[in-house]
């Protein structure tokens, strides 16, 4: 149960459900706790009708047995037994007023079983509801090398299986436990006032269930977290297939990719069968030890009656029946309750693993609201990627001031998004410190920082959403129609959206799967300028348009980042564009800096990648 104590913070909130949730199974067991006794009083008073008929000398020494029985009822019961005995009412009158006291009493329990299920299992719904949002909040909180580290499958499991499974037990399996408590309690109370000993006989198989449920619930615990763990592998790996149809279906993979997921398949339904089998003997146990108790009570008060006990009266053999019958729910539930609590508490913990995980990056405890300027300083920057031990960047050092556009130039793994990354800070320096306007990033507020710097990042990512939606994405309330056009028109795709059926309401598909990736590239270059932050960040984004394209977006961006700090990473040089400064990346390090003449009359790897390009376009019919 240890895991389980997380969500007590949820029982408090919804204490007042829960408390009266408590009260309804009370009153609710109460009610029907009654008609047993009822019952007894009723085959008693049939067995008296009898023996006074058939042999009234006998008659004056069963009403006193019967009497001395009625002395421990409870003493609302006292009171109705005490109306049946009344001399007024006839033998027929007991029997219909007893019938009609029996169904009110029933009518009484269920409509208190139907308030338990109202206040209990709707608290476990809005437990379920406030997790969910609790686990989702928290997987925004996580910072990049979280996602790098863990499956989306995974992430997608704990939030909508192991949630439910929490759930079962907050709900169904509290309200039954609860319930299971409160017959037990009622049952042996009234069964100890009726007969101690016959009791002691009813109750003897119950230690040997308490053994057995102890046993079977730590098979059940075992089982049920290596199930969820197979569940997860079995979601990521139809999830990534999914996502990958495309490259499955070109590379003729199908067989494969369904031979790989019907092995997980397999491992996920040998071990949901082991725990099958385990139920599948439990549950029969429990009905065998509840059949026991029952032929014990028939058995022994039968005996005890026919010797002539005056404790034990036909009426009380019933009566305890009932009582076992009453329990065989209750205990029978033990057994799923505690299946249900075991799977709980192992979805707890796989929920706590990710819950308890602090991310790496976290606001400052006296956050600075930022209001960029658009000066940029790293200062002696080392960068070491904490799930792959990569140096990304070393001694690293920039200074960019307002207003300037900085080029950062590098072939692939050279340390060129790392600074991206850097500067909005979803990473922070492994040594070394990066301000903006002069403070650390790590002081600023990092909602506020992020807000004001535009991103357009090298792996483009569309919502399933309208084109509007997905320009609009980076502001705050509803999308401003004239906004929207003004920043596609800059990102040079405004005439490709005149063109689709819907135009700014066509719905582009799962992750923009329906455009092409030079219109993905420039939407998500739209919705960075939307924003119009004063600083602009663009990495590797016009690597899917064709050179007539990117000489029109160049001449839109070199008009639209006139006042703006700009840094632009690319593995191509873009002579369109007066940048302030080149930087050339190899290995992490910065090996050449300078303006495009400069850098050509060092004549290093600008000046080499320089000419391949030239060569490459004069090759290149369209663009001569």
């Amino acid at each position: 149960m240890k895991h389980l104590k997380a969500i007590n913070k949820y029982f408090w909130k919804y204490r007042w459900r829960f408390l009266f949730g408590i009260l309804f199974i009370v009153l609710s067991n109460y009610f029907k706790i009654l008609s047993p006794q009822l019952t007894g009083f009723v085959i008693d008073e049939v067995q008296l009708e009898l023996i006074q008929k058939n042999s009234p000398g006998h008659y004056s020494e069963r009403i006193g047995e019967v009497t001395k029985k009625q002395s421990n009822y409870d003493i609302g019961v006292k009171e109705l037994i005490h109306q049946f005995t009344s001399a007024e009412l006839g033998f027929g009158q007991k029997i219909v007023w007893t019938g009609i006291v029996l169904l009110s009493l029933a009518i009484l329990s269920g409509f208190f079983l139907f308030l338990m299920r109202q206040t209990i299992i709707v608290m476990s719904r809005h437990i379920e509801f406030d997790q969910k949002n609790e686990v989702f909040g928290h997987y925004l909180k996580l910072d990049s090398n979280f996602y790098k580290t863990h499956s989306t499958g995974d992430l997608m499991n704990r939030i909508a299986e192991d949630v439910s499974r929490v759930r079962m037990y907050t709900g169904p399996a509290l309200m039954y436990f609860i319930n299971l408590a409160v017959t037990i309690g009622f049952s042996v109370y009234f069964m100890l006032a009726t007969n101690a000993m016959l009791t002691l006989y009813v109750l003897a198989p119950l230690p040997l269930l308490a053994i057995t449920i102890y046993f079977v619930n730590n098979i059940i615990n075992r089982k049920s977290e290596r199930i969820q763990g197979l569940l997860s592998d079995l979601t990521t790996n139809a999830q990534e297939s999914y996502s990958g149809i495309r490259v499955i279906k070109s590379f003729v993979q199908e067989k494969a990719m369904f031979s790989f997921f019907n092995k997980n398949a397999e491992a996920y339904k040998e071990n949901a069968i082991g725990l099958a089998k385990v139920e599948a003997i439990y549950f029969p146990s429990m009905a065998l030890l509840i059949g026991l108790s029952t032929l014990l009570t028939i058995m022994i008060g039968g005996i005890y009656a026919i010797r002539g006990d005056q404790s034990i009266t036909i009426g009380t053999i019933a009566e305890f029946v009932m009582y076992v019958n009453m329990l065989t729910f209750p205990v029978s539930a033990i057994g799923w309750t505690a299946s249900m609590i075991q799977r709980a508490a192992a979805s707890q913990k796989r929920l706590n693993e990710f819950l308890d995980t602090v991310p790496a990056i976290e606001e400052p405890v006296a956050a600075i609201e930022p209001s960029l300027d658009g000066v940029i300083d790293f200062n002696n920057v080392d960068f070491v990627y904490p799930n792959t031990g990569i140096h990304a960047l070393k001694s690293f050092d920039l200074h960019v001031k307002r207003g300037e556009k900085i080029a950062i130039i590098g072939h692939t793994g050279s340390g060129k998004t790392t600074i991206a990354q850097l500067l909005l800070r979803m990473y922070d320096p492994s040594s070394g410190n990066i301000e903006i306007d002069k403070t650390d990033l790590r002081k600023m507020d990092l909602q506020g920082l992020r807000k004001q710097i535009s991103y357009v990042p090298q792996d483009v990512f569309l919502f399933s959403d309208s084109i509007t939606s997905n320009i609009s994405f980076g502001l705050d309330g509803a999308p401003d129609m004239s906004k929207v056009q003004l920043a596609a028109r800059h990102a040079s795709v405004e005439k490709e959206i005149a063109g689709f059926h819907d135009q700014y309401n066509t719905m582009i598909g799962e992750r923009g799967v329906t455009l092409s990736g030079g219109q993905k590239q420039r939407i998500s270059i739209a919705r960075a300028l939307i924003k119009d932050p004063h600083i602009v960040v663009f990495d590797d984004c016009l690597s899917a348009v064709d050179a007539r394209t990117e000489k029109e977006i160049l001449g839109n961006l070199n008009r639209y980042l006139k006042d703006k700090t700009a840094i632009i990473i690319t593995h191509r040089i873009f002579t369109l564009f007066d940048f302030d400064q080149i930087i050339v990346m190899e290995e992490g390090k910065m090996v050449e800096k300078g303006t495009h003449n400069e850098l050509l009359a060092q004549n290093g790897y600008y000046s080499y990648l320089y000419e391949q390009q030239l060569l490459e376009r004069s090759d290149t019919p369209e663009d001569n």
